[in-house]
């Protein structure tokens, strides 16, 4: 459950991390934009698109972990739900 719970934290730290790392890029986007070269922007729109798809898997295996504790966690009640009844 801790382990659990740990991952959960790295996992909200990473994103933490992508958002900026989104941020820092859209940053240099405009800078682009401002010095018109082409073919440099078109290559950081790539590498944009790229980090978004990243940060949509990382949504979605948070989204994943989520389900599974509370899975988890709906287990742990039936079991003890059981053992109060035997």
């Amino acid at each position: 459950m801790l382990l659990l719970l740990l991952l959960l934290q790295l996992l909200l730290l990473l994103q933490q991390l992508l958002i900026l790392l989104l941020l820092l890029l859209l940053l240099l986007l405009i800078l682009l934009l401002l010095l018109q070269q082409l073919l440099l922007l078109l290559l950081l729109l790539l590498l944009l698109l790229l980090l978004l798809l990243l940060l949509l898997l990382l949504l979605l295996l948070l989204l994943l972990l989520l389900l599974l504790l509370l899975l988890l966690l709906l287990l742990l009640l039936l079991l003890l739900d059981a053992a109060m009844f035997t």
